[in-house]
């Protein structure tokens, strides 16, 4: 799917088109998983901590995070949840990729790490809470599953209960502790063989999320 449309412009229409079709009821999709539900024996909690130190473990040019097409969609993907990822900044991406059958999907509708400073004044305290302040109240959180849309995804917020090494998978190995997570993440069940398109999203306060993935699951 290709769009020409800004961030802003982008959110802002499925943000419309979800309020349009909650007036006729909400949609929901049967691939949804609950956020409170585990998966491979951990909580979605847990997988949001595992996402950021997967999306952590790449030099930031060769990131799936900073990839504009999907060709490192790959990337060190293992074990039953395949990871999808986000963007750097506000960025307005559109990617193709080829995923497993059988394998679940886990993604940030928009999300916030927060990370040691140079002058090492962080706590574990301050990230925690600086991470859950700047994802408070977003002004839109956006979900479309082969053209369905989600509604309520205010309940998918998942905040790191502890704190965690950021570094813990580069291969240098540098610590970045204590590093502290918040935001809004979906979990869907192995999607049926075929092509499929997603589109997801979100805007907090100066941070825009918008991104299309055609996924291939064979």
């Amino acid at each position: 799917m290709q769009s020409t449309k800004t961030p802003i412009a982008f959110i802002r229409t499925l943000l419309w088109s979800c309020l349009f079709a909650a007036s006729l009821g909400h949609a929901q999709v049967e691939q949804l998983v609950a956020p409170s539900a585990s998966v491979g024996g951990m909580s979605q909690e847990e997988w949001s901590r595992a996402w950021w130190q997967w999306a952590g473990s790449f030099p930031r040019q060769d990131s799936p995070v900073a990839d504009r097409t999907g060709e490192l969609c790959g990337e060190k993907q293992k074990g039953p949840v395949w990871f999808l990822a986000g963007t750097y900044g506000t960025q307005r991406t559109i990617r193709s990729c080829r995923v497993p059958s059988g394998k679940y999907l886990f993604f940030p509708l928009i999300n916030y790490v927060v990370m040691p400073s140079q002058d090492r004044s962080t706590t574990c305290a301050s990230a925690m809470e600086t991470a859950r302040r700047i994802t408070d109240d977003p002004a839109a959180l956006v979900l479309e599953v082969d053209g369905v849309r989600i509604s309520n995804l205010a309940t998918s917020r998942q905040a790191t209960k502890k704190c965690f090494d950021m570094g813990a998978l580069t291969q240098a190995r540098y610590n970045i502790f204590p590093s502290a997570a918040n935001g809004y993440y979906v979990m869907l069940r192995p999607l049926p063989p075929g092509t499929h398109v997603l589109n997801f999203g979100g805007a907090l306060p100066g941070m825009l999320q918008a991104v299309t993935y055609t996924l291939i699951v064979d």
